[in-house]
């Protein structure tokens, strides 16, 4: 496994995080302890959750899965680096969802106990929310890394005039603020390289890609609906939408004797600030496929390719657009 630093953090992560959301609803809790151990065995050491996963508002029942299988024992819980997500509703009540003081705090208090956990190593706000000044926020924040309950905090969704509004007012009360971003980053949907990508470089903050594989539609999707297998409806809308690219990525992939869906992966490992794409794997042997895309080093002509296929902006904001 490689390892890189998280954002402008001492911490180690692996260069894959395995994504969670799929539990309990379309992987089953046994089938997910295994995932959760071969990771940890082939050393993927970077997981991560969020409170509204599960499918069950207020339930929180993918932490549930992870905190049972951490209670296992066997250092699970020592070896993780462990990342949930607040601000979505836990709730029917007015105060259970966003990212004021009184829920960031009630929110964590709940994670920790699904999760059997004594701290959070990253705590990431799942959205912006902009009713909520950030002088309180951070200062919740701050109450929670001073107890010993987060160790890192994080956004999610955030716009690149977010991520550098919410650092500012981090350094003026000399927090550490964002180290990371979590973003929709992939072949298909590249408009983060306007702004999110230039504003974690400039911040120091790690950028990890979820929906690596465009729901499926990059991992083969084309070849597969032709042979008459049916993925979901976004994925299916998804495939519709962009299918004359995705054909001719696929025909790419088969040309160059790789899987697309590692190719796929490769592609983000090679690009600045990504530190681990999010795989979500809904078995173990998909575990065992996310891990070639480590081994794939792409040349510089395989990259034009792919932005010949993928075009993105071109350049950041506003080269890309202005002139």
């Amino acid at each position: 496994m490689e390892y890189t630093q998280l954002g402008r953090t001492g911490l180690k992560v692996s260069r894959l995080c395995l994504g969670t959301m799929n539990w309990p609803w379309l992987t089953t809790e046994p089938e997910a302890y295994d995932i959760m151990d071969r990771s940890l065995e082939v050393g993927i050491n970077f997981f991560d959750s969020a409170n509204i996963y599960g499918g069950k508002m207020g339930e929180g029942l993918t932490e549930q899965v992870i905190g049972r299988w951490f209670r296992q024992g066997g250092g699970r819980r020592e070896k993780v680096v462990l990342a949930t997500k607040v601000y979505n509703p836990m709730g029917e009540w007015p105060n259970q969802r966003g990212l004021s003081a009184l829920h960031i705090r009630q929110a964590c208090e709940d994670s920790l106990k699904r999760l059997h956990t004594d701290h959070i190593d990253l705590y990431q706000m799942h959205h912006v929310d902009r009713s909520t000044p950030w002088e309180e926020i951070w200062q919740a924040m701050q109450q929670l890394v001073q107890a010993g309950k987060v160790i890192y905090v994080g956004s999610s969704n955030f716009a690149g005039w977010h991520i550098a509004q919410a650092n500012e007012a981090a350094k003026s009360r000399n927090f550490m603020g964002l180290v990371c971003e979590q973003t929709r980053y992939n072949l298909l949907c590249r408009t983060p390289e306007l702004e999110v990508v230039p504003a974690c470089e400039g911040y120091g903050v790690g950028l990890i890609p979820w929906g690596p594989l465009m729901g499926g539609v990059l991992a083969g999707a084309a070849a597969k609906a032709k042979s008459g297998r049916r993925g979901d409806a976004n994925a299916a809308r998804d495939l519709k939408k962009n299918l004359s690219r995705v054909q001719a990525y696929e025909r790419y992939c088969a040309k160059q004797k790789v899987d697309p869906a590692q190719l796929a992966l490769a592609w983000l490992l090679h690009q600045k600030v990504v530190t681990a794409p999010i795989i979500g794997p809904r078995t173990v042997g998909q575990v065992d496929t996310a891990l070639k895309a480590l081994k794939l080093k792409l040349s510089s002509d395989v990259l034009k390719k792919l932005d010949e296929i993928f075009p993105g902006p071109g350049a950041p904001a506003p080269e890309a657009y202005a002139w």
